[in-house]
């Protein structure tokens, strides 16, 4: 297994997925340093070839129970300009991996927790996790995606409930509107995110890029600019030896049977 790491999240990489693993006991509180190495793991897993796929892991009592609010609750206005920007950009860093991301959640994924989590293609959640964006209660709103990642995710309606109330929200109720993808036992999270991750481990890279790119650059855009964006993506896969080896393989075997190289 190759490991890079920091003090509190480390990128672990077996067998084509790369594991970005919070770290820092006892809730995973996302002070600068984390944030700051958070950015530096989901850089490192975009650009590494043998990482196919990501998985992000708090460990197996909690994902992340939101900031520091310690280190929060002295900043003026003016530190947290300075601050804000770089918070956003740090969990956007994880949105922008260009490979499939799964969220593995275990217990408590709270203010930028949820954010973090939001920030990843699939969401796998515990059967006992809980979720929320609880900062009204601090007197601020979500200030990493909150108020836009969820809004797009389980629409306006759902985000003002738990953006306005800041109240949690059990598994069972977050599969129900879709803030969660699917729920398990406590004790088989990360195997299930793991399994959902491993299908992409001999996918065919590009094809697996410019569908996550199509799909997130098309949200923000009118329908027919992204039918523009899906189209010239759909057309510059023509230049990868996977679309030739992904038809040849059809052609001869039928569907899904291809080997594909990455390239």
């Amino acid at each position: 297994m190759a490991e890079s790491s920091g003090a509190f999240v480390k990128l672990e990489v077996d067998g084509g997925i790369g594991t970005i693993r919070l770290d820092r006991p006892p809730m995973n509180a996302l002070n600068a340093q984390v944030q700051e190495e958070i950015r530096a793991a989901a850089l490192e897993a975009s650009q590494r070839r043998d990482v196919r796929a990501v998985v992000i892991y708090g460990g197996p009592k909690v994902f992340a129970a939101g900031a520091d609010i310690k280190e929060m609750a002295t900043m003026s206005y003016a530190d947290m300009a300075d601050r804000s920007a770089g918070l956003s950009s740090a969990f956007s860093s994880v949105a922008r991996i260009p490979k499939p991301v799964v969220a593995a959640v275990n217990g408590y994924a709270l203010g930028g927790g949820c954010e973090l989590s939001l920030c990843a293609d699939r969401r796998i959640a515990a059967d006992n996790a809980k979720l929320g964006q609880p900062e009204i209660l601090l007197g601020v709103i979500p200030g990493a995606g909150g108020t836009q990642r969820l809004a797009r995710l389980v629409g306006p309606a759902k985000a003002k409930d738990l953006c306005f109330t800041g109240r949690f929200v059990g598994a069972e109720e977050a599969l129900g509107m879709g803030l969660v993808d699917e729920v398990v036992p406590a004790d088989e999270v990360y195997a299930a995110a793991r399994r959902w991750a491993e299908q992409f481990a001999n996918g065919p890279v590009y094809a697996l890029r410019a569908a996550k790119e199509a799909i997130d650059q098309g949200l923000s855009v009118d329908l027919e600019t992204g039918l523009a964006i899906e189209a010239q993506k759909f057309a510059g896969l023509f230049a990868t030896e996977d679309r030739t080896i992904g038809m040849e393989s059809f052609i001869a075997n039928g569907p899904g049977k291809a080997k594909f190289t990455g390239r």
